[in-house]
Formats: C-alpha cells, structure tokens, sequence
C-alpha cells in the first residue's frame, strides 16, 4: 500500500559507527534525509556534550560569514547563487582551511572599515573647516567692510547706543558646526546661561555631510559665537560640549583664515584621493567574498548540522565508537545501508557500520511520501493533527473532495476562472517565482497552495456550468426547455416573471446539462426553485461524505486487528447513520423520479396523473420528522397517497427502532468485551508485555502500548459514553452542516447578482460617448469589487467552510490525528529554514 494512503511503516534501529566514520557517515544521512535520530543524552547539558567545541567553531564562523553577508548587502555587490548541486560537507581536517580564510577576511575587511572611518571622519572634519572658514568670512565682512570687526561687535554686544564711546575692549569668539535640528535650543540655552552677553551668528550648510560611523547624511549649520572673558568663553564651551557641536580654531585675520582655507583644500583633495583607493581595495576584498559566501554557509551549516547531530550519539566504554538510535522507514533501510557504506569508504576506516533492527513499544513517528503536488492537501491535513502511526491518511481523498466542496460553494464559471487562471500562472512560473524568494508570508500562503487553488479554480467552473453561472448571468446553450421564448416584450410587462413547470410552457424535457437559463429571468421563484435544489443537493453530498468517513474507520479496524471494534463500533454506527440519514437521501430520490411537472393535473379525471404530479409531492422534511415521532400526515391533501411507496411506514418504523438499539450497543459494547478480557486474562495469568509486543507486531500493524495493560473499566465506561453521545449527536448536527453548501452559495450567487444590476448593468444601459467613459469606471469599479470581495473574500470564506467540513464532520469518523512527524536529519531541510530566516 502507498505512503500516501497510509503512513510508511517504520522501524527503530541502534546504529554503531567507528569514531572515525561517523563525520562521513552522518553526512551521507544528512545528504539522504531518511533517518530521525533519537537523543541518547537528554540528561547532558549542551555545553557538556563531547562535540561542543566543534559546534562552537562552527558558531564563531557562522558569525564571521554574518559579518561579510552584512558588508556585501550593504555595498549592493549581488551574490553569487550557487552553480549546479548544493555541495558536500567538507571533511574535518578542512574546518581549518575555513576558519583561516575567513578570520583573514574579517580582519582584513575590520581593518579596511577602521581606516576609512579614520579618513572620512578626518574628511568631515575637514569639510566642516571649510565651511566655517567660508561663513565666518561672511559674518566678517558684515560689519565694516570687514576692518575693526571685533570693535564694532563689542558696541553691538555691550551698549545699547552705538553711538557712545565706551573705549576700546577686544572679544573673544568659538566658531563650530552643530546639528541643525538642534540650533532653536542651543540658540535658546546660551541666551540663558549667559544672561544675553553673547552674539550669535549661524549659517546653514546647504549640503548634507555623511556621518563616518553610521554612513547616514546629516544637516549641520554653521555658528560663531562672540562673548568677552574668560569666564564666559568656559560656559559657552561647556554649552557647545552639551550640545555636541564640533568646535575649529578659526584666525581672526582675513590673511590667516585665506592661507588656512587653501590648506584645508589642499588636504580635502588627497583625502578624496586616499579614499578613493580604500573604497576601490574594500569592494575588491567584498566581490570576491561574494562569489563564495553562499557555497560557505552551506559547507558551514552542513558541518554544524553533522557536529550537532554527533552530540546525540552515545560513546561506547572504550571510546572508539559511537552508538546512535534512530527510526528509519523500512522500505529505506537498503539505501541507508548504501549511504553508510559509502560514509566508511570516504573515511577510509576499515570497520563496516552496523545497524540493527530494535523492538519497541513506543509508537513509531509518521512518515507521509509526498511531493509538490500532493504536499500542499498533507499540509491541510497536518494542520488539524498529524495522523497517529499506520493510520489511514485522509490526503489523498481530500484532493478531490476538498475543491468539490469548496466549488459547491463557490460555483460560478467566471470567478471559477479567474481562481484557476491565477493557480496556473503560479504553477507555470514555479520556478522563477520560487527562485526570487519573496518575503510576504500572505505570498507564500497563496503560493505553497497554488495547486489547490488550481483545483478549486476548475471545479468551481464545472459546478458554475452545473448552476449555469457565469458572473449571475447564464449561458443558452443548448436552448431552453420552455416554449415562450421570453423576449423583451414578454419581460416588460411581467416584471415579476413566475416559472410554473405545470403549464403548457414547459415541453416536459429538461436541459441537457445543468440549469435551464430562463431560470434567471424567473424573478418572482427563481430562488425558491435554486434554493430547494441546492438544500437537497447539500444534504446529499454531506449524507455520502460521512458514510464514507464511517467507511474509512472500517479500514483501520482490520489492519489494526480491532475485532470487537468492528462489531461494537463500526457496525452500529454505519446502520445508524444509513437508517436515518441514507434514507432520507434515498426519499429525496424516489420523490425526484416518482413525482413531476404534470400539465392539466387541475381538475383531472385520472387519479394516477393526479398522484404523481407535484401537487402530490410530500415534504422530505415534515416525512423525516414524522418518522422520528412515530407520526402520520394528520392533513392528507385530496387525491393524494400517504406514502410514497407500499410499506413505507412499517419501513420508517422499523428503521427508526433498528437505529435506537444501536445506541445502547455502541454505549456498552465495547466495556463489555473489555471487562471480559480482563477477566480471562486474569483467570489465565497475565501474558508478558514483551511477548504480547512480538506477537501484536508480527503481521506488521503495530499494537499500541496501552491496549497491553488492563485498563480501568470506569475509564472505559465513561469514553464510550462520551463518543456514544458525540457520534449521535453529531450525525444531526453534522448532517445540518453541510447545508453551509447551499448557504454560501446563494450568498455568493446573490452578491454577484448585486455586483451586476447595480453597477455594470447600469454601465452596459448608458448611451453616448458619455455611456462609454461611464461603462469605463463602472466596469473598472465592477472589475475591483468582483476580484476583492467576490473572487478573494468569498473564497477565503468557502475555503475555510470547506476546511471545517473535512476537519469536523468528515475525519471526526475515523481520524485519530495523534501521532507526530517523522522529522529527518536533512541537509535540504536544514538549509531552507536557515534560508528563510535570513530573508
């Protein structure tokens, strides 16, 4: 039997590996990804296991790559995807090779970061110079044409009448550049701190200046401030230290400011010379990281992995080999053998591995074979819970099953083929989209589900043919089955159009396939006629989904040899639910076919016309809750037949009290059978847990731990009570669940009809060259609101409706879900998560 429809059968196995192959050994493993290896250590803390040191180089290095990964991206250099096949973990002895080049690289590119700082840090203090040396220029020439400045700004600063002699006084001045966020404040806290005895004069940089150490850009602005004495000059420095502003020595003679600017140039070009040539040397030093960088993760994540892994072996007393345990499928042990052995050879040690098959009671983990296609519907199924071992797998029914009823829902031609046409597009560029690896996690919904969008995308269009649903509208074509033709006469003057199959008007030959059109003009019982069609339609498919699930159960009874289960369990439970639920899908079939449109049935002679028309058709439901009540028809209609068919009542009755007795046989069936074992096993001695292991095992269904032990009949008592009353309760209300099939889709074929009378409809009615720029934005607003609301929001909700119908009501029958992944020691898979935490 396939994995797909039942989980791979596994075996756990003791591994010994000769200390000097077990580096190559792991990697063969890891390289072929079938091996789950168990922890021998849970005990040893993770800094006290042999292989810590290693793991640790392996961390220091990682982190190195990090360093250069950071560098490259932030100069923009692209890096290289690696060519052809992922390559091999390098052998131990290389770890050195690596840890060398790469301690050389971090150096040599610290080092490069160290010096360019240095020079752009002295190039911005360079540049600041300049500027100041070229405003304060300005703030001089101001006042005086630039001769006895310092006298002038001394009657500014300390008379109100410029006119006044007060004799001569020489001021001091700080020149500086400061943030230009930060001048409102500074400007404010020096007219405070120093009582208003200072002027200040500031000048913005109309450039913005890179910060060396964050490589940002900032604004500063240029300020000069004048004061006299010392002791002002303190506080005003103090102030400037506060506010971090950079101070420069600035010459009060022009002559002396003139020969410093031209030496500020002067050191400004050899600075952008010398820069230039540490850049050129830094991006050298990163293009040739880049072309490596991703083939050195990969040999050091591979190698980590291997050490990691190391440190679940278990030393043997001599400390020359290694001793692993781990669960392998069965079917694979062959080809581990073969990876080992080619682990040994590429070791070159002489001593062959050895792996042998262990006994346990412990329940195996779960291992589904599954590729791109079948992985996504896995996934739908894992997210409720993993399936418990060997049990049967719901996936590969759920693959048509899961867009059937998401389409029942959804079913509309064109929307149908929008979903589909975005599935294809996305399973068409499969490998450039995966090859670009966009970070959005709502894309990698949509595009780890493309070929279940796909699916739903198609059968949507079948079930929209079935409606005869193309965005509310429908297709003729194969020609209604009435005879008025309906034209726009005919439809002018009835504006509620009523549709009565009785009438002369229908040619008594129903459409080929699907709904016959003239159903959408009949908007007096258009929904009456649909709604009643899709309820039974819903109840059906809901009916023959759980019995299928029952069905299922079956299945996993005979392979895991529950007998009684079959008997207690299976039996009552596919009776209960086929004698009332099944029978109520056969009389929605028997009125379908023995019940009909019959013209001039009014009045008629003929009693058998009169019988089989619809006037004479009984309600399913008012049927099936009068069975329920041991009830009849306490209103006949005249001419009509009670029953639908001879006997139908003894039938009913006989069903219903058939159904009823199967309660107590599923409430006390099974304690029963158990407290009888119990008994026989206690009057015959206990058989020995290891011998009733080997021998549960030995057809190859596994027999879970606890079914050994003697279980107490409370216990049991009270869970079959429980799922007794569940599995009752449930076939009610599961069954009234699936009428979401009917619900959604008139919500969905009401929305569309909405979306088109009240916008395209008014568009497609308009006249003129005004008619067309007006059904331009009506289509576009139509457009809009058919993909957003209809085509997204209602397939998201059909979607997630479908999901609750498997999960609850389909696999509640026969899904255990309490097992746990078989997760591998995989190279692939350790790569792609490392892969995607980076992104």
């Amino acid at each position: 039997m396939g994995s797909l429809f039942r989980s791979e059968e596994m075996t756990l196995c003791q591994l010994f590996l000769q200390s000097e192959a077990a580096y190559a050994c792991v990697s063969e493993l890891g390289e072929l990804g079938l091996v789950q290896f168990r922890d021998l250590n849970p005990d040893v803390n993770a800094f006290q296991r042999k292989f810590v040191n290693e793991v640790r180089r392996c961390d220091e290095m990682e982190r190195k790559l990090r360093y250069l990964e950071k560098e490259i991206r932030r100069d923009g250099i692209p890096m290289l995807e690696i060519p052809g096949e992922c390559p091999e973990a390098p052998q131990p002895r290389e770890m050195i090779d690596l840890e060398a080049t790469f301690e050389k690289l971090e150096n040599e590119l610290r080092e490069v970061n160290q010096n360019a700082e240095a020079l752009k840090r002295n190039y911005l203090e360079l540049t600041e110079l300049k500027h100041i040396l070229r405003k304060t220029q300005v703030f001089f020439d101001e006042h005086e044409g630039g001769a006895n400045t310092t006298e002038s700004m001394t009657r500014a600063l300390i008379s109100d009448d410029p006119n006044r002699h007060m004799g001569q006084v020489q001021l001091g001045f700080v020149a500086g550049v400061i943030l230009r966020e930060r001048i409102p404040a500074f400007e404010r806290m020096l007219w405070r701190a120093c009582r208003g005895n200072v002027f200040l004069r500031q000048a913005e940089i109309d450039t913005p200046l890179e910060d060396p150490s964050s490589s940002d850009q900032v604004y500063k602005s240029v300020f000069i401030i004048f004061f006299q004495g010392d002791q002002l000059k303190t506080r005003v420095k103090k102030i400037c230290e506060g506010f971090r502003a950079t101070l420069y020595p600035c010459p009060e003679a022009p002559a002396d400011r003139r020969e410093m600017a031209m030496g500020v140039m002067t050191r400004i070009e050899d600075l952008n010379t010398v820069l230039g040539q540490t850049q050129d040397h830094r991006h050298r030093v990163l293009v040739a990281a880049a072309k490596n960088i991703k083939n050195w993760f990969v040999k050091v994540r591979k190698i980590k992995a291997i050490y990691h892994t190391l440190n679940l072996f278990n030393l043997d007393v001599t400390q020359k080999c290694l001793i692993a345990e781990c669960w392998v499928p069965v079917l694979d042990m062959e080809t581990i053998q073969l990876a080992l052995r080619r682990g040994t050879e590429r070791s070159g040690s002489s001593v062959p591995p050895i792996l042998n098959r262990m006994e346990t009671l412990e329940d195996p983990p779960t291992y589904n074979r599954t590729n791109k296609f079948t992985g996504a519907f896995q996934n739908l199924i894992n997210a409720y819970g993993v399936a418990t071992y060997r049990e049967v797998n719901p996936a590969p029914y759920t693959i048509i099953t899961f867009p059937f009823l998401f389409a029942v829902m959804f079913g509309d031609l064109g929307h149908g083929a929008l979903m589909a046409a975005f599935g294809f597009w996305m399973c068409y560029k499969e490998k450039p989209l995966q090859a670009k690896k966009i970070d959005s996690e709502i894309w990698n919904i949509f595009f780890g589900g493309r070929y279940i969008i796909f699916l739903m995308g198609l059968f949507s269009m079948y079930t929209g043919l079935i409606y005869n649903d193309i965005f509310s509208k429908s297709l003729n074509i194969f020609g209604s089955s009435w005879r008025n033709n309906y034209n726009v006469s005919t439809l002018r003057e009835n504006r509620m159009l009523q549709l009565n199959p009785d009438s002369d008007d229908y040619i008594q030959t129903p459409y080929p396939f699907g709904i016959d059109p003239v159903w959408q003009l009949a908007e007096a019982n258009k929904i009456i006629f649909m709604n009643a069609y899709k309820m039974k339609i819903s109840i059906i498919i809901g009916v023959f989904h759980m019995l299928f699930g029952v069905c299922l159960s079956l299945w996993n009874h005979i392979y895991f040899k529950r007998r009684i289960s079959i008997y207690v369990e299976f039996v009552p439970q596919i009776v209960f639910l086929t004698l009332l639920f099944f029978y109520m899908v056969l009389l929605m079939f028997i009125k379908w076919t023995s019940y009909g449109a019959t013209p001039g049935h009014f009045g008629s002679d003929d009693p058998e016309i009169v019988k089989s028309s619809a006037y004479c058709a009984p309600s399913i439901l008012i049927t099936f809750i009068n069975m329920m009540l041991f009830k009849t028809d306490a209103n006949p209609r005249p001419q009509c037949e009670e029953t639908m068919f001879a006997g139908q009542l003894v039938f009913q009755k006989l069903f219903v009290i058939v159904a009823l007795l199967c309660v107590p046989v599923l409430l006390f069936g099974k304690p029963y059978f158990v407290m009888k074992e119990q008994k026989e096993r206690a009057s015959q001695g206990a058989q020995p847990l290891e011998a009733a292991a080997e021998n549960g095992s030995a057809g190859g269904a596994p027999v879970p731990a606890s079914q050994h032990h003697d279980e107490d009949i409370t216990e049991v008592f009270i869970h079959q009570a429980i799922h007794t009353i569940e599995y009752v309760l449930s076939s009610v209300s599961h069954t009234a669940s699936y009428l979401r099939l009917w619900a959604l889709s008139l919500a969905h074929a009401q929305l569309a009809e909405v979306a088109w009378n009240m916008l395209l409809r008014k568009g497609l009615m308009s006249l003129g060259y005004e008619g067309g720029v007006f059904l331009y934005v009506v289509f576009a607003g139509w457009a809009a609101i058919s993909i957003s609301i209809l085509v997204l929001m209602e397939g998201l909700s059909a979607f997630l409706h479908t999901l609750r119908l498997h999960w609850v009501e389909f696999q509640s029958k026969f899904y255990a879900g309490e097992g746990y992944l078989f997760q591998p020691f995989s190279f692939e898979v350790i790569l792609d998560s490392a892969g995607q935490t980076e992104e």
